[in-house]
C-alpha cells in the first residue's frame, strides 16, 4: 500500500472522491423530494470497507453517513435482513409492510439495529416500525452525530425531545425514543401530513424547533411568535422555508408582534400559502439585510394584501443583496373577484439594484405593465437575467391586458445586456417598430416567450420576424401558447437557416 494512503486525511479525501463518481449502474428514486440511491451506488464504498482494517472505519464512515428511512438498520438485523433485502435490493413498497407480523427485535438484535447509528448525519424518516424497535431503552441518543433531519409532524415525538415542561412530559411517554441531540441539528426538514392537526398542536412544533440552537437550514409549517424571535438570534440560520401546508391556519397572535431582524439568512420561501395575511405580518416586521432569494407561493392574494407584501419586502433591509424574487399566485378556488384592481410590484422594487431574477406569476388580481414601468425596472436592474411577468396559462376567460409595446420592449432590452429569459405579456395590436430602421442588437436573450393580449392576428407575420432577427440575433423562436406565433416562427426559422448557410459559406 503507498505511504499516502496511511496519511489519514489523505485516504478521507480519496474516499469523498470516490463517494461522488458517477456509475452507469446507479438506480435513483425519490422521496420527499431527495434522490435516493440504491445499493449499486454504495457498492464501491462497501468494497473499500471489506479491503482491509486501515479503510475500514474511514469507508464505513461514509457508507453510512446518510440514509433514507431506519430498514438500513434493520438490515443489519440477521433475522430481518432477508425480509428487506429481496433479489439484492431494498424492497420499496408504501402499500405493504414487509413489517406485517413480524416479532419486536430482541436486546441482543437491538444491539445489532444500533451497531453503526452513532455513523450517520443524515437522517431521512418515511416510517419507523415501531412496533419492532420498541425493546431500545427511552432517551438513548440512537443518533450521536445526526446533523440533517427529514421527518413528517407524526415523528416528532420520536426524534425530538420535549421540553422539560411537566404538562408534556406525559404526552407520548411510552414513544420517546430515539431522542436527538437537538442543540447539534444543522438542517431540519419537517412536513405535515393528511392526518395531523398542525393548528392544534403548533405550540408543540414550535417547543421543538426552539431547542435547536445551530440550525442552517429549517423547513417547517407555520411557526408561533416565540419561535420566530427565537430564529431570529440564530447567528446560524442561513436557509428559511415554511410551508403551511393546511387550510385552517393558526392565527398570530397581535399582541406578541415585535420587530426582528434576521441578520444572516440568505434564503427566505414561503410554500402553499392558504392565508398570507399571518406571512404578510411578519415580513412587516423583519428585517434581513443579507437575503439574496425571496420565494412566496400563496393560493390567492388579494388585491390590497399583494401590494401589502410588495411594500414589506421593499423595506426589508436587502436592497443591496437581493438578486432572486418568485411569487405566485394562481387564484385557487376563484376567491378573488375577477374586477380586482392590478397591482404593481415593479415600483416597489427598483431599489434591488443586484437583482439577478424576478418571476412574477399571477392570474387574478393581473399585473399592470407598461413602457415606463418595463424601461424603469431596466434601469434599475442592470443584472437582471431572469424576468418573468404575468406570463399567464390561457387569457381566453381571463381580463389581463398589456401595455407593453414592441418599440418599448426593444428600448428597455438595450438596458440589460446580461438578460437571457423573458417571458412577458405585450400588446402587438400596432407595429410601432420600423422593420428597415437601424437595430440595436441584444446578443444575451436567447428564451423569448411573448404573450400578445390584443389576441389580433399578425398581419404582416415576414415583416415581425425580419424585426425580431435584426434585434435579437440569437432569438430563433417566440415561444407562446396557441397559434398566434407560428407564422412568425416559420419566417424566424428560414432566417436562422440562411444566416447559418451564408456563415458557412464564408468560413
Amino acid at each position: 500500500m503507498h505511504q499516502a494512503l496511511l496519511v489519514p486525511e489523505v485516504l478521507l479525501e480519496i474516499f469523498a472522491y470516490v463517494n461522488t463518481i458517477p456509475s452507469a449502474t446507479w438506480e435513483t428514486r425519490e422521496i420527499f423530494g431527495h434522490r435516493i440511491p440504491s445499493t449499486q451506488r454504495t457498492s464501491t464504498l462497501a468494497a473499500l470497507a471489506r479491503t482491509c482494517k486501515f479503510f475500514h472505519e474511514p469507508a464505513m464512515d461514509l457508507l453510512w453517513t446518510e440514509i433514507h428511512g431506519l430498514e438500513p438498520l434493520l438490515g443489519c438485523v440477521a433475522r430481518l435482513h432477508p425480509l428487506i433485502y429481496r433479489m439484492g435490493t431494498r424492497r420499496v413498497d408504501f402499500f405493504f409492510s414487509w413489517a406485517e407480523g413480524v416479532e419486536p427485535l430482541s436486546a441482543h438484535e437491538a444491539r445489532q439495529f444500533l451497531r453503526h447509528s452513532s455513523r450517520i448525519r443524515t437522517l431521512n424518516i418515511e416510517r419507523t416500525h415501531f412496533q419492532l424497535i420498541s425493546v431500545i431503552p427511552a432517551n438513548v441518543y440512537v443518533f450521536p452525530k445526526l446533523r440533517s433531519l427529514n421527518l413528517s409532524t407524526p415523528f416528532l415525538n420520536l426524534f425530538l425531545p420535549l421540553t422539560l415542561h411537566p404538562r408534556l412530559l406525559n404526552l407520548d411517554k411510552d414513544r420517546r425514543i430515539f431522542v436527538t441531540h437537538c442543540s447539534a441539528l444543522e438542517h431540519l426538514y419537517i412536513h405535515t401530513d393528511d392526518c395531523y392537526d398542525i393548528a392544534s398542536r403548533l405550540s408543540l412544533l414550535s417547543d421543538r424547533i426552539r431547542r435547536c440552537t445551530r440550525l442552517v437550514t429549517l423547513s417547517c409549517p407555520m411557526l408561533n411568535w416565540e419561535t420566530w424571535k427565537h430564529l431570529s438570534c440564530l447567528p446560524t440560520l442561513l436557509e428559511l422555508e415554511i410551508d403551511q401546508g393546511y387550510d385552517d391556519a393558526p392565527s398570530l397572535s397581535k399582541r406578541d408582534v415585535v420587530n426582528l431582524s434576521f441578520l444572516n439568512i440568505t434564503s427566505l420561501s414561503f410554500r402553499k400559502l392558504a392565508d398570507a395575511a399571518e406571512i404578510i405580518t411578519v415580513i412587516q416586521h423583519s428585517q434581513f439585510p443579507s437575503l439574496k432569494k425571496f420565494k412566496f407561493a400563496a393560493l390567492y392574494l388579494y388585491s390590497e394584501e399583494a401590494e401589502q407584501l410588495f411594500h414589506a419586502l421593499s423595506c426589508c433591509k436587502a436592497c443591496q443583496t437581493l438578486e432572486e424574487i418568485t411569487i405566485c399566485s394562481p387564484d385557487e378556488g376563484d376567491l378573488v373577484p375577477p374586477d380586482s384592481e392590478p397591482v404593481t410590484p415593479v415600483p416597489h422594487w427598483l431599489c434591488f439594484t443586484q437583482l439577478r431574477t424576478l418571476q412574477l406569476w399571477f392570474y387574478n388580481p393581473c399585473i399592470y405593465l407598461d413602457n415606463d414601468i418595463l424601461l424603469q425596472a431596466m434601469s434599475s436592474w442592470p443584472h437582471i437575467r431572469t424576468l418573468e411577468i404575468n406570463y399567464l396559462d390561457d387569457l381566453d376567460d381571463h381580463h389581463a391586458s398589456s401595455e407593453v409595446s414592441l418599440h418599448g420592449l426593444f428600448t428597455a432590452l438595450s438596458l440589460c445586456p446580461q438578460l437571457h429569459t423573458l417571458r412577458i405579456l405585450i400588446n402587438l395590436a400596432t407595429i410601432d417598430v420600423d422593420p428597415h430602421a437601424e437595430p440595436i442588437q441584444h446578443t444575451s436573450l436567447q428564451t423569448l416567450e411573448l404573450l400578445d393580449t390584443s389576441q389580433s392576428q399578425i398581419a404582416d407575420a415576414e415583416a415581425l420576424a425580419r424585426i425580431i432577427s435584426a434585434w435579437l440575433p440569437c432569438v430563433d423562436k417566440v415561444e407562446s401558447i396557441g397559434s398566434t406565433w407560428d407564422e412568425v416562427n416559420k419566417h424566424l426559422k428560414s432566417s436562422t437557416a440562411a444566416t447559418a448557410l451564408y456563415v458557412a459559406g464564408t468560413s
